[in-house]
C-alpha cells in the first residue's frame, strides 16, 4: 500500500503529489510549489515522515506544474523526468511565465533528467508507476499509472467531469480525443483518478458522467 499527500499549489490551485510506501522512498509528481508556505509544507511532510525523494516526475511541462522544480533540484538533487516531446517546453519556463501569465521568474531553468516514453516504468520502494502518454493538452503529456494501487495521476489530461485545454500552441484536440478514447477509457473502471487540478474521481464515474468520455 502506498501513501499519497496532496499539496495544492500556486494561484492556479495545482495539485502536487508526494507518493511513498513503507520503504520511505517517495516520488514527487508535478511540483507546482510557488509560495514559500507551499515549499515549507512539502518539506515538512517529507521530513516529518522521514521520506527519501528519489524521483521528480512531471505529467507535462506547463509552468504551474513545475514552479518548484529548480528548488527541488537544489534541495534533493532531483532532475525533472518528463516525456521527450515536452523537453523544450520545460526548458523555456521563463518564457512561458511571460507569455502565459505575464510573470517574471528566475532565469534559472529546471534540470532535465530521464526522458520518458510510453510504456516506461518508474520504481520507488516496492511500487512501480507506468508511463502512459496522453498527448493533447501538450504534445508530451502523460499519466502515471500504478496498477497495483488502482491509481492514475492524470495531470491536465483528465479532470473530474472535464478535460484539459487544447487551445494552447502546443495543444491538439485530435491528440486529446485519441488519448481519451485509446488510453483513458481503457483504464480499469476502479482506477482512482488524481488529476492536476481539482478533486479526485474514478474512471467508472468519468465514463458515466464526463461528457468528453460518454
Amino acid at each position: 500500500m502506498f501513501n499519497i499527500q496532496r499539496i495544492e499549489c500556486n494561484p492556479l490551485q495545482e495539485n502536487c503529489y508526494v507518493v511513498s510506501d513503507e520503504s520511505k522512498e517517495c516520488v514527487i509528481i508535478d511540483c507546482g510549489a510557488y509560495y514559500e508556505e507551499e515549499h515549507e509544507a512539502l518539506q515538512h511532510y517529507i521530513d516529518s515522515n522521514q521520506l527519501k525523494p528519489i524521483h521528480l516526475l512531471a505529467t507535462h511541462a506547463h509552468l504551474d506544474h513545475n514552479f518548484g522544480a529548480v528548488r527541488l533540484y537544489h534541495q534533493y538533487g532531483l532532475k525533472v523526468e518528463i516525456c521527450e516531446e515536452d523537453k523544450e517546453l520545460l526548458e523555456h519556463l521563463p518564457e512561458q511565465a511571460k507569455t502565459l501569465f505575464g510573470m517574471t521568474i528566475s532565469e534559472e531553468r529546471p534540470q532535465v533528467g530521464r526522458l520518458l516514453k510510453d510504456g516506461d516504468t518508474i520504481t520507488f520502494g516496492n511500487h512501480t508507476l507506468q508511463v502512459l502518454q496522453t498527448p493533447g493538452h501538450t504534445h508530451g503529456s502523460c499519466l502515471f499509472y500504478c496498477e497495483e494501487e488502482h491509481t492514475a495521476f492524470t495531470g491536465d489530461t483528465l479532470f473530474r467531469m472535464s478535460i484539459g485545454r487544447t487551445d494552447f500552441a502546443e495543444g491538439s484536440w485530435a491528440e486529446m480525443d485519441n488519448s481519451l478514447k485509446n488510453v483513458i477509457s481503457k483504464l480499469p473502471k476502479e482506477t482512482v483518478v488524481l488529476s492536476g487540478h481539482g478533486p479526485q474521481s474514478t474512471i467508472a464515474d468519468e465514463l458515466q458522467y464526463n461528457p468528453y468520455l460518454r
